[in-house]
C-alpha cells in the first residue's frame, strides 16, 4: 500500500488493536483469528495509531460536525412518533480490497441480471409457474403483486434499474445475501455524505490509500437517466411520499446532487396519456420518474385507492409507454423473504447457473418436505412472515428466533406453522461478521451488514465501488437496523495502484444542454413564495418588537400609551409581546423552515444551515430572555441573522423562476407590512413618539435625517416610508421591484398575454407613483395592505393551482 510523502501530525501514539479481541466463531473484518490486521487494514491501523487519541477524536467530531452542518438526518418513527435523528456515523470505514470486492460485484450483477428476467416473467409468460418452479398461490397472495400492471412492458425495455442488496459475511468468510431491495432502494445518498464526512475526519489517511471514489456511479447513472428521458421528450423526476418519508433527507441530496427534479405525486397529472408535471410555465412532459415510494401508493385509481400521496393515471401513463418507472410497478415483488428459498432453481431453470453469491438458506413452510426440516430445526431457525419484505434482523415484531422461544410459545408457534404453513419462512439464524467501531478511545468489535447499490447502464449493471455499512451498537445483530439505534459507516474498496479520480462533471468534450428554466414545480414555486413571506414577516415582528423593548427597557412603564397601542396592534396577529420572545413569532420562524424543508432539493446547504441556526437561536432565547433591555439584545441579535439568511438567498441564488418567486414573496410581505405598521403609527390617534418608532421599524432613521431638514412628521414620514422610489423600505419601492419581478414571470395565457398579476401590479404601482402624501391616508394605507394582499391570489390562481 503506497503511503503519502507528506507528514501526517501525528499525536500520543497508541495500540489500537491492544485490547482488540475478535469473537470466537466469528469473522472479523479487520484482523484474523489471531488478532493480526488483514493486509488491507496494515496501513490504515498504522495511520490511526499514529494520531493518537487526542487528534483522533478531534478528527471523528470533525466529521459528527460536518453531519451536523449539513442537516442530515434519518427519520425514526417510535412510540413518540416520527423524530428526525442525527445521522450516526460509525467514523471508522470498513476496508474491502478490490479483488473480493470484484467477487461481490459479479455476484450481485449475475443477481440483478436473474431479478430482472424473473419479474419479466411473472408479469409476462409465466413459464416459472407454469413449470412449477415458483408457487402461484405464494406470489398471487403477495401484496407487492400487481395485477394492474400484468402484460405491461416497461418503455424502457428493463423492469430494474437501481437495486440494493443487504450482505452478511457468515463465519465461513463467505458473503450471503440478507435481503433484496429493488422497489425503492436507499442508501445511495447516505453512502454519499458518508463518504464525505469520513474524508473530512481522515482525509491524509484516504488521500495515501487508493479507494475508489463514487462519483463515476452516480454520473454514469444520471447519464443513463437522461438518456432514457431523451427518447421520450420528457424530463427526469424523483418521485418522493414528501418529508416525512424516513429517507427524504436522501431523495432531495439526490435530486439536488445529479441535479434533478425532486417531485411529490401532487405535482403530476396525467394528461392526454402522458404524465406531467405541472410548473410554473404549465404541463410539462416527466419521460423517466425514479420512484422513491412503494409502488402500491403510487396510482389511487387502480392501486391502493386510500393513497394521499400518488398520482391518479400513473398506471395508465406506464401502460401507453409514455414514461419509465425506476424501477416498473410491481419489481418491490422480488424483496419477498419466502422467494429467496427458490432462487437456486429459478437461476438454473432461466440462466443455467448457480448462484454466485448465495442467499441466506431460506425453507417456505408452504410444502411438506421444507416445513418438516424448519420444524425439525427450529432451534437454528428465525421464523418470519413469507410474505414480509424486511429483513429478519428488521423485523423484530413479527420474526422470532427459535432458539430463546419458551416451551409454550414454542409450542404455539409451531401449531400456526402446521396449521398455516404458507404463511411462514425459515431461515438460517445469521452471524454476522464485525467490523471495528471507536467508543471510548478504543477500537471494539460490532456486528455488520453491508448495503451495496447497483445501477443499470446502456453498458449493462454497473456496482457502487462501496456502499454503507449498517454497524450494530452492540453484539445484538438485530442492533444494526437504523430504527433501532444503528450506525452507518463508510466502505472503502481499496486497490494496489493508483485509482481514477471520477468526478461528476462532464468529460472533456462531452455535450451539454442548458435545463430548460420553464421547469419549476408549481408546488416548489408556492413554497419559495411562502418562504420569502415568512421571512419577511419574521423581520418585520423583530423589528416592531425591538423598538417595543428599546422603549420597556428607558421607561420600565408598560402602560406608557406607545406600548400599549403596540400590543393593542400585534395582538391580532397572534403576536403577544408579554413574553420576550412571543410564540406567534417562533411559528412563523417555524412555517419557513417548513416551507424550506419542502424544497430541500433546492436549497443550498449554507442557506439550509443559516435557517436551521436561526430557528435555532430563536428557540433557545424563548427559555432564556426577559423582557426590556435583555430581549432588545436578542431581537438585535435575531435580525442580523434574518439579515445574514436573506443575504445567502439573494446573493447565491441563480436568477430563475424559483428566486423571482421567492423575491415576489418578499416584497409583498414587506409592502403588506410597511403600509399596515405605517397605517397604525401614522394615524391622528397614535400615541406620542409613534413617528419616531415607524422610522426605528422601517430602517430608516438615518436617511430621514439626510432627507428632510426638520423633525419627524407624518408627511416626511409617509414620504420616505410610502412614497420614496428609492428607499428600500418604501412601498413603493416594493410595488417597483414587484412589477418588474412580475413581468419576468413565466407568460401565462401565450406569449405578449399579460397575466391578471401583472396588469394588477402595473396599475397598482401607477396609482401610487403619482400620490402626494397628504393623499396617503390611515383608510389609504389600510386598503393598500388589501390591494398588495390581492396581489398573492391573482400569482396562486396563475402559477399554484
Amino acid at each position: 500500500m503506497a503511503k503519502g510523502n507528506h507528514k501526517r501530525a501525528r499525536g500520543k501514539p497508541h495500540n489500537l488493536l491492544e485490547h482488540y479481541r475478535p469473537i470466537d466463531g466469528v469473522v472479523d473484518e479487520m484482523v484474523d483469528a489471531l488478532g493480526n490486521p488483514r493486509p488491507v487494514w496494515k496501513h490504515f491501523i498504522e495511520a490511526l495509531e499514529g494520531l493518537g487519541p487526542e487528534k483522533l477524536g478531534q478528527r471523528f467530531a470533525r466529521a459528527d460536525q460536518y453531519l451536523r452542518d449539513a442537516g442530515v438526518y434519518y427519520r425514526v418513527y417510535d412510540k413518540a412518533g416520527a423524530n428526525e435523528r442525527e445521522w450516526p456515523l460509525a467514523h471508522v470505514p470498513v476496508l474491502i480490497g478490490e479483488e473480493e470486492w470484484a467477487e461481490i460485484s459479479a455476484g450481485l450483477v449475475q443477481r440483478a441480471e436473474l431479478f430482472e428476467e424473473t419479474i419479466a416473467d411473472i408479469y409476462g409468460p409465466n413459464r416459472l409457474i407454469e413449470k412449477g418452479i415458483l408457487p402461484a398461490g405464494l406470489i398471487a397472495a403477495s401484496p407487492e403483486y400487481l395485477r394492474p400492471v400484468v402484460g405491461t412492458m416497461p418503455a424502457s425495455g428493463h423492469f430494474l434499474h437501481f437495486c440494493a442488496f443487504e450482505l452478511g459475511r457468515g463465519p465461513n468468510g463467505q458473503w450471503w445475501v440478507l435481503g433484496d431491495r429493488t422497489q425503492a432502494p436507499s442508501g445511495a445518498g447516505f453512502a454519499l455524505e458518508n463518504r464525505v464526512a469520513t474524508t473530512r475526519a481522515l482525509s491524509d489517511i484516504y488521500g495515501e490509500m487508493h479507494v475508489h471514489r463514487l462519483a463515476g456511479f452516480f454520473r454514469r447513472f444520471r447519464d443513463a437517466l437522461i438518456g432514457m428521458a431523451k427518447e421520450s421528450d420528457g424530463r427526469v423526476a424523483i418521485l418522493t411520499p414528501g418529508p416525512l418519508n424516513e429517507t427524504y433527507y436522501e431523495h432531495a441530496y439526490i435530486a439536488r446532487y445529479l441535479g434533478i427534479m425532486l417531485l411529490e405525486g401532487e405535482d403530476l397529472t396525467v394528461s392526454g396519456g402522458k404524465l406531467m408535471v405541472r410548473t410554473v410555465s404549465g404541463l410539462m412532459p416527466v419521460g423517466v420518474l425514479w420512484r422513491r415510494l412503494d409502488a402500491a401508493f403510487a396510482d389511487p385509481l387502480e392501486l391502493r385507492p386510500d393513497s394521499q400521496i400518488g398520482t391518479p393515471g400513473l398506471v395508465e401513463a406506464i401502460r401507453q409507454g409514455a414514461v419509465s418507472c425506476v424501477n416498473a410497478l410491481g419489481s418491490g415483488l422480488m424483496e419477498t423473504r419466502a422467494l429467496l428459498a427458490f432462487l437456486p432453481k429459478i437461476s438454473r431453470a432461466l440462466r443455467g447457473e448457480e448462484l454466485l453469491l448465495p442467499s441466506v438458506a431460506t425453507w417456505w413452510c408452504g410444502q411438506e418436505t421444507e416445513r418438516e426440516h424448519v420444524l425439525a430445526n427450529l432451534d437454528r431457525m428465525v421464523i418470519g412472515p413469507a410474505l414480509s419484505t424486511r429483513l429478519a434482523f428488521e423485523d423484530d415484531d413479527q420474526t422470532k428466533l427459535g432458539s430463546v422461544l419458551s416451551s409454550e410459545e414454542r409450542a404455539e408457534l409451531v401449531a400456526r406453522i402446521e396449521r398455516s404453513g404458507g404463511d411462514f419462512v425459515g431461515q438460517e439464524a445469521v452471524t454476522l461478521s464485525t467490523t471495528p467501531v471507536y467508543a471510548g478511545g478504543r477500537l471494539e468489535p460490532r456486528p455488520a451488514s453491508l448495503r451495496v447499490c447497483l445501477a443499470r447502464t446502456p453498458n449493462g449493471w454497473t456496482v457502487m465501488p462501496g456502499g454503507f455499512a449498517r454497524v450494530g451498537l452492540s453484539l445484538d445483530p438485530t442492533a444494526i437496523a437504523m430504527q433501532r439505534g444503528g450506525q452507518a459507516a463508510d466502505v472503502w474498496v481499496v486497490s494496489d495502484g493508483p485509482v481514477e479520480r471520477e468526478t461528476l462533471l462532464p468529460q472533456e468534450g462531452d455535450s451539454f444542454t442548458r435545463t430548460r428554466p420553464g421547469s419549476l414545480p408549481s408546488r416548489a414555486a408556492e413554497n419559495l413564495t411562502w418562504l420569502g413571506r415568512y421571512i419577511e414577516r419574521s423581520e418585520d415582528t423583530v423589528r416592531i418588537l425591538r423598538a417595543y423593548h428599546v422603549r420597556l427597557a428607558e421607561t420600565s412603564d408598560p402602560n406608557m400609551p406607545l406600548l400599549v397601542d403596540v400590543r393593542d396592534y400585534l395582538e391580532p396577529f397572534g403576536i403577544d409581546v408579554e413574553s420576550a420572545i412571543p410564540s406567534g413569532l417562533i411559528g412563523t420562524l417555524d412555517s419557513a423552515v417548513y416551507s424550506a424543508g419542502q424544497i430541500r432539493d433546492r436549497f443550498s446547504p449554507d442557506g439550509w444551515l443559516a435557517l436551521k441556526d436561526l430557528s435555532k437561536t430563536i428557540h433557545q432565547f424563548a427559555t432564556t430572555v426577559a423582557p426590556g433591555d435583555d430581549a432588545t439584545r436578542a431581537m438585535t441579535i435575531i435580525l442580523r441573522k434574518l439579515a445574514g439568511f436573506s443575504g445567502l438567498l439573494h446573493e447565491n441564488m441563480y436568477r430563475f423562476a424559483g428566486w423571482r418567486f421567492l423575491e415576489v414573496g418578499r416584497r409583498l410581505e414587506r409592502g403588506i407590512q410597511i403600509a399596515r405598521t405605517l397605517a397604525r403609527l401614522t394615524s391622528a390617534k397614535a400615541p406620542d413618539g409613534a413617528l419616531d418608532m415607524m422610522l426605528e421599524i422601517g430602517d430608516s432613521v438615518m436617511t430621514h435625517r439626510r432627507q428632510y431638514p426638520v423633525q419627524a412628521g407624518r408627511r416626511t414620514v409617509i414620504d420616505l416610508l410610502a412614497l420614496d422610489p428609492l428607499n428600500p423600505r418604501s412601498i413603493l419601492f416594493q410595488l417597483e421591484r414587484l412589477k418588474a419581478e412580475i413581468a419576468l414571470l413565466p407568460p401565462v395565457g401565450g406569449e405578449g398575454h399579460m397575466s391578471t398579476a401583472a396588469k394588477e401590479i402595473l396599475q397598482l404601482n401607477t396609482q401610487i407613483a403619482i400620490k402626494e402624501p397628504a393623499d396617503m391616508t390611515t383608510k389609504a394605507l389600510d386598503d393598500l395592505a388589501y390591494e398588495i394582499g390581492g396581489l398573492y391570489n391573482s400569482l396562486a390562481k396563475a402559477y399554484f393551482g
